[in-house]
């Protein structure tokens, strides 16, 4: 056996490292890989180029030994685990049942058993290099195994010493304490509050909260001005423990560099290891006795402050979720209660708009006209196959359609482009405050490094100009050839959507000649819909299906392309899959707001599409349409995810512990360790799809809100719920992920910019042009101010050609003479409809203009304590401001 105590190490020197990739045996000798089982790695094999077929696995499993009180260590209770690889092992029965007399299918089975046994074998091999290499990294490591009569379920505990955490906190430009700070509960409105002696239902005391320190980037020559530095075991936190040691399995061989046989991530996707994660520190669940809350451990403390539904009301615990999770997960957390918080004036202002139209409902003049028309107005058919009717048909109709266009919506449209722009720039001054009080204002320029697959397939090193180092480098123009062709792929799937959109747009048609054939007086009557609904429900599943679909191809479009950072990757990748969204999800209702009904033509001179008339907008209008397909894609979707986010983790959670159970047998009597509760959690599926389903309920709630001013009340309810799902999927379901650095929530930020200045243009358009409160606004000034009369003033009469053609005289919605000409009402009306285009767009365009001037000039005063950002032991006073200055001053 070889072990050597961490003590030892104290006196080596690292200096000599300048980069991730250096066997790290330079560094700790020829045996640095120490583990309770006592086998250390061969000091040869680090770049796994050559091929082994040594079968003894440098890691074996030590003798049965009692655990210490805490099962976050090794069995010695002194080494930490800082990550757990897992894998499983099917065991070949020695039994083999074939069919009596089947040589045929005795060889086919004897084929594919060798052909399984060469891959498990693969495999083996791949584990043992990796293994190997780990010890060569310095990682320490123990190994055990659960055996059943099928199974075997193999754990390897990670551990890194000091002197890899020193080399590699160095390395990754880690932060480290200098002095403490306070850090009180404080924010806006708990404030807000304060100054009018209100009482704080929101606020609650979270035990334990993490201090606020001066910190600068770790170095080792400076160790002795570090907080805690006389405390090895304690100095750097678990979760920066936990960044370290997935460095090293990001960055390390096992099998051939030039094949991009490297890292954890690509092992866990072929199936070499089956889970590999940080452990939790400790249970969730509550003691039965009592005990003080400040003895509570941290998770034990996120579920009891945050993650339970009784807490939907709180403050959410940003600090604890940032030093648990990390600081990309606590921005998102940040972002959205935030977001929440922002959508309860947008909820409120929607609902009284909504109110307002209901109660105004029975003053509607055009609405009791239609329906005390009585046989008035005989309108001409709706298909080629279709009968005239009485627009007296559609009263229940024209009285709905009121609630959503009436001048009200007019106010709330214009409310909400100044709502976006507003929570835009303040979500900005937030999100500056927190990068700043967490340290990472400078993340992404200063510290990020490549991504390790990039590293491993770059064809060529190049100098970096700024530090003068050699760093893996990819030709800029190899890579633009591969984002032009994946953009040829996006292109494609945007043309499938096209096709799908087609095709529910004729199966409306098809669904309405249906309905009119029946002879029920009330489906005819409700043809449009029924149709309507049924369609807009086939879209929302083909929505949801073509996602997963596009999203995985999206996953290998992104890799392929090769880019140099896990930031820009995950960038380029959300881009790809938002564009997609964006059509997938919004291709319907921008047909319906602005192209259902254009180009329907007049009797006589119908335009068709397929050998099929263009549809026209249902007896309401396109606007309570257009409010129907919203309210049906935007609440399914909600309703769909959050039941997939509640069912699904559960299900999961179940099967694995069913799996597990029957590996462990005869062991169930026997309390399960950490990392085997730990494993029979789910692995943590991050953050994308939590953002990707936030901006586009986002887009939902700006870009269409004229027809729907409900959409920020269901957006409100649907995020009070989504806030405690992810928490407790974070807490209680997931495995414990990673902890990683962000500065604020990337590429989303720009994409809610880009989603925030298309609503004011749709809106703009959606009023002029969709909405009937520019033509009945013409109307009370040029004819009558009480709209009386404006009924039969929008109905045209038939031309003479098509009542000629043996059809009876009918009427038509649109402002057209008998010769279907456009009359000169109509050209006033577009006239006033770009006007009030241009109009909107500089009043929000000016409305812009002020809130940011407002954010700026807010963002100039000092809101708080000072809180220094130390770099190269120097301190930079920052004040909690958006312009961030700074004075120098030297430690």
């Amino acid at each position: 056996m070889f072990r050597r105590k961490l003590s030892d190490w104290s006196d080596l020197d690292t200096s000599s490292l300048v980069d991730l990739e250096k066997d790290a045996s330079e560094l700790l000798g020829e045996s640095p890989g120490w583990a309770s089982n006592g086998r250390a790695a061969a000091p040869d094999y680090y770049g796994a180029e050559e091929d082994e077929d040594d079968d003894e696995d440098p890691i074996y499993i030590p003798d049965s030994e009692l655990y210490g009180p805490n099962e976050n260590f090794f069995k010695d209770s002194k080494t930490k685990i800082d990550f757990v690889l897992v894998w499983e092992e099917k065991l070949h029965s020695s039994k083999k049942n074939y069919q009596k007399g089947s040589v045929r299918g005795q060889e086919q089975d004897s084929r594919e058993q060798q052909r399984k046994s060469k891959v498990l074998g693969e495999k083996d091999r791949y584990r043992r290099r990796f293994h190997r290499n780990l010890l060569k990294a310095g990682l320490l490591c123990e190994k055990e195994q659960m055996l059943s009569e099928r199974k075997a379920l193999h754990y390897l505990k990670l551990s890194a010493p000091w002197e890899v955490l020193v080399y590699y906190a160095e390395e990754l430009s880690m932060r480290a304490p200098l002095q403490a700070l306070p850090n009180p509960d404080t924010n806006s409105s708990d404030r807000f509050l304060q100054n009018f002696y209100i009482p704080n239902p929101m606020y609650h005391h979270v035990p334990n909260k993490p201090l606020d320190y001066y910190t600068c980037a770790f170095r080792k020559s400076k160790l002795q001005r570090f907080l805690g530095n006389e405390c090895q075991t304690t100095f750097f936190s678990n979760t920066q423990r936990s960044r370290i040691v997935y460095e090293i399995l990001s960055c390390t061989a096992y099998g051939k560099r030039k094949h991009a046989e490297i890292g954890i991530e690509r092992m866990l996707k072929d199936g070499i290891y089956t889970s590999a994660f940080p452990l939790h520190e400790g249970p969730y669940e509550m003691p039965e006795y009592n005990v003080p809350s400040g003895s509570l451990n941290p998770r034990q403390i996120l579920f009891q402050y945050w993650a339970r539904w009784s807490q939907w009301y709180k403050y959410q615990p940003l600090d604890h979720i940032r030093e648990y999770f990390g600081e990309k997960v606590a921005i998102y957390f940040a972002w959205l209660g935030f977001y929440t918080t922002w959508l309860l004036p947008a909820a409120i202002v929607g609902s009284v708009v909504f109110i307002s139209g209901l109660l105004t409902m029975k003053s509607n003049t055009v609405a009791q006209e239609v329906c005390e028309s009585g046989n008035t107005y005989l309108m001409c058919p709706l298909c080629d196959t279709c009968s005239n009717w009485h627009i007296s048909e559609i009263c229940p109709m024209a009285k709905v359609g009121y609630l959503f266009d009436h001048p009200g919506t007019v106010f709330f449209s214009v409310f909400m482009s100044f709502w976006a722009v507003t929570f835009l720039e303040y979500w900005k001054r937030k999100n500056a405050t927190l990068a700043h009080h967490w340290d990472c204002m400078d993340f992404q320029e200063e510290e990020e490094r490549p991504r390790p697959e990039f590293a491993a397939m770059a064809p060529q090193m190049e100098q970096n100009p700024v530090t003068g180092v050699k760093e893996p480098y990819f030709p800029k123009r190899d890579r633009l050839s591969r984002i032009l062709t994946g953009s040829m792929v996006i292109v494609i799937m945007l043309c499938v959507v096209m096709i799908f959109l087609v095709s529910v747009i004729m199966y409306r048609g098809i669904v309405s000649m249906m309905m009119y054939h029946t002879g029920n007086s009330i489906l005819m009557t409700q043809a449009g819909n029924i149709a309507n609904i049924s369609s807009t429900m086939v879209n929302l599943v083909l929505i949801l299906l073509m996602s997963q679909v596009y999203t995985s191809l999206a996953e290998k479009l992104t890799r392929w392309e090769m880019h140099r950072t896990q930031s820009l990757h995950e960038d380029a990748f959300t881009f790809k899959v938002f564009i997609f969204q964006f059509v997938n999800f919004y291709s319907s209702p921008f047909y319906v707001a602005f192209f259902k009904g254009r180009f329907v033509g007049y009797p006589g001179q119908y335009g068709k599409l397929l050998g099929m008339r263009n549809e026209d907008c249902g007896p309401g209008g396109c606007l309570i349409e257009l409010a129907q397909q919203l309210f049906i894609i935007m609440v399914g979707k909600q309703i769909v995810s959050n039941i997939q986010e509640f069912i699904i983790p559960k299900l999961k959670s179940w099967r694995q512990k069913r799996q597990l159970a029957k590996v462990r047998g005869t062991q169930l009597c026997e309390e399960p360790k950490r990392w085997e509760e730990d494993y029979e959690l789910i692995e943590c599926e991050g953050l994308f799809e939590e953002y990707l389903e936030m901006v586009l309920q986002f887009g939902f709630i700006t870009i269409f809100v004229a027809a729907f001013p409900l959409a920020p009340l269901f957006a409100l309810l649907n995020n009070w719920v989504e806030i405690r799902l992810d928490a407790q999927k974070f807490v209680c379901e997931y495995r414990r992920p990673v902890a990683e650095r962000a500065q604020h929530i990337g590429v989303w930020f720009l994409l809610l910019e880009a989603l925030a200045q298309v609503s004011v243009i749709v809106n703009a358009f959606l009023i002029a042009f969709t909405s009937d409160f520019l033509p009945r606004l013409l109307y009370q000034y040029e004819y009558n101010s009480n709209l009386d009369g404006y009924l039969n003033f929008t109905l045209s009469y038939s031309p003479h050609s098509y009542v000629s053609g043996n059809h009876t005289m009918c009427r038509y919605k649109a402002f057209r003479d008998e010769n279907g000409s456009y009359t000169l009402f109509y050209w006033k009306l577009l006239a006033i409809r770009l006007g009030f285009i241009i109009a909107f767009e500089v009043r929000t365009a000016h409305d812009f203009l002020l809130t940011c001037t407002m954010s700026y000039s807010s963002g100039m005063t000092v809101t708080g304590a000072t809180n220094p950002h130390i770099d190269g032991m120097q301190i930079s006073f920052s004040y909690e401001r958006v312009d961030t200055k700074s004075d120098k001053l030297d430690l």
